[in-house]
């Protein structure tokens, strides 16, 4: 459920707001979020290509590789809270009084309160500070495998 950076910002939260997710079609917004992770990879492939082409003059290692990606993610991890706040308080002030209600309604929680302690912005600010650090490492620990420069014999 966590907001991360690259798969809830301020536009994607602009979106899912103007199509209904945050409201009305609620119940779709787990799904369809967590389809933002493919363009989210594409970025982290497409900037680790850039940093090995640009930077390394097209020799990386794994080791560069995984440290560049880990600092974009501890930056992207440290950001996560302040994006989440606006998400929270300025677009859309209403998803976490839509989303207890609806999962009051759907038998996920008996009661409001239960609701509540899943869904509300300190919560989902460290879901997603966390979510964003340890999916980052991961992403980029796999994406190194193929983008680092292989040693010829």
């Amino acid at each position: 459920m966590g907001n991360h950076l690259f798969r809830s910002g301020i536009t994607l939260d602009g979106v899912r707001k103007t199509v209904g997710l945050q409201g009305k079609y609620i119940d779709y917004h787990i799904y369809l979020t967590n389809l933002f992770a493919i363009p989210a990879i594409i970025v982290m492939v497409t900037t680790l290509k850039d940093k090995k082409k640009n930077y390394y003059d097209g020799q990386m290692n794994y080791k560069q590789g995984l440290i560049s990606g880990i600092i974009l993610y501890v930056i992207i991890a440290l950001l996560n809270p302040l994006t989440q706040w606006v998400t929270s308080f300025v677009i859309t002030p209403e998803y976490f009084l839509n989303v207890i209600k609806r999962s009051v309604e759907m038998g996920y929680f008996k009661t409001a309160a239960e609701a509540e302690v899943n869904f509300n912005y300190q919560n989902y600010a460290i879901q997603g500070t966390i979510g964003a650090l340890v999916m980052g490492i991961i992403t980029t620990a796999i994406t190194m495998i193929f983008i680092r420069t292989k040693k010829t014999k």
